[in-house]
């Protein structure tokens, strides 16, 4: 059952990663206008933070297997109108949708995963989650470019829309509920307030915010960064690829017996410690073989960042809030991902690249959730 969550979650996250490099195109086809195709872009990020929050509460409410079961045939029925759009705004409308549907999906499985992790055990099991994305991020984009440059981009939706329908039938018939007491019936929306207090759900929000940032800025500067230093466009396919690769690696080798041995927090701020550094050392490359450093420090920071958040947000909730805390943290990946791409842009525009800057923004994150781990550490002494 685990394994198959495992594959569910591949299959979530390929829905997004897959349609990076065709969405642009696909709105500029339809003769959307540039800002119309960045309303397009943005708006799924948008909504997905709202479809994350309204069902972080349903998945509590009404359970986990229903809500991702609704989450997929939703998603695969909005799939099905893609190659229907005949304008910009149409594509725009069908996104709104595609993010709203699609916030069900990831807070409803990790809620799974976090049901069924035996204590002492989440570090890995979040390990595994992380390559999971990874290897969705990695297989996705190069499944969507390849398929659209070989027939019509309409085929990439069809596409993800099959392999949704077989996974819903997959999760129907082999997934059992996770969370079937009676207390179900006693969840409410006032319970969203004392989650928005819990420190170490803060804290897990503010780390996928700010990775997320630095994700976007990585996406927005580093093909600038590449052809400011002279190197070959595919260089950049590279240096990102080496970050997921390291990632992977920590994940799935003997290496990810880290996470049990150390606190979360303290492998958050290490992470995006070690994320501040790369972006700092990603301002001075001249070569390709430095930036390949630079992208493996980042990936070991990131790798150190993923599992270990998303363990806090475990360990911080309980089975009967589980489904919101992580749509609250998933929400602030959604956001993270709205204002990386906003804040870099800026940037760049005011004052070139904007590795160093978002590598303060990093020092400064790390900094403000290792004085909240304190502060919350010396609360617990006073309380004992």
């Amino acid at each position: 059952m685990t394994k198959l969550l495992y594959f569910i979650i591949i299959v979530a996250f390929i829905d997004t990663f897959i349609q990076l490099p065709i969405i642009t195109p696909y709105a500029v086809g339809l003769g959307a206008s540039h800002v119309l195709t960045g309303a397009i872009v943005a708006v799924y990020s948008l909504t997905n933070m709202v479809g994350n929050v309204l069902g972080g509460h349903w998945i509590d409410k009404y359970g986990r297997k229903r809500m991702l079961l609704t989450g997929m045939v939703s998603v695969t029925i909005i799939l099905l109108l893609y190659p229907l759009a005949q304008s910009g705004y149409q594509l725009l409308a069908i996104r709104f949708l595609h993010g709203l549907a699609g916030g069900f999906l990831i807070p409803a499985a990790f809620a799974y995963v976090g049901d069924k992790t035996k204590a002492g055990a989440q570090g890995k099991t979040m390990a595994f989650t992380g390559a999971a994305i990874g290897l969705a991020a990695i297989i996705g984009p190069a499944i969507g470019g390849a398929m659209a440059a070989r027939s019509k981009i309409e085929y990439v939706f069809l596409f993800v829309a099959i392999l949704f329908v077989i996974t819903s039938f997959l999760l129907f018939r082999y997934i059992e509920e996770s969370f079937v007491s009676s207390d179900r019936g006693k969840v409410h929306m006032k319970h969203f307030i004392p989650l928005l207090k819990n420190p170490m759900l803060l804290q897990a929000s503010l780390a996928a915010f700010t990775i997320m940032i630095s994700n976007g800025t990585l996406a927005f500067a580093l093909p600038l960064k590449v052809e400011a230093i002279g190197l070959d466009t595919s260089v950049t396919g590279a240096l990102l690829s080496t970050f997921g690769i390291v990632a992977i690696i920590i994940f799935l080798t003997p290496l990810n017996r880290i996470y049990d041995y150390m606190k979360p927090l303290t492998l958050v701020g290490i992470g995006i410690f070690l994320i501040g550094c790369a972006l700092l050392f990603l301002s001075y490359i001249t070569t390709f073989w430095t930036g390949i450093l630079a992208m493996i420090i980042y990936g070991t920071g990131f790798a150190f960042i993923f599992p270990s958040m998303n363990r806090m947000v475990a360990e911080g909730s309980t089975q009967m809030d589980r489904g919101k805390a992580y749509g609250i943290f998933y929400a602030a990946f959604s956001l993270g991902v709205v204002a990386g791409s906003f804040i870099s842009g800026a940037i760049a525009e005011l004052f070139g690249l904007p590795f160093i800057f978002i590598a303060v923004i990093m020092f400064i994150a790390c900094t403000s959730l290792l004085l909240i781990g304190r502060m919350r550490q010396k609360r617990s002494q006073k309380s004992d």
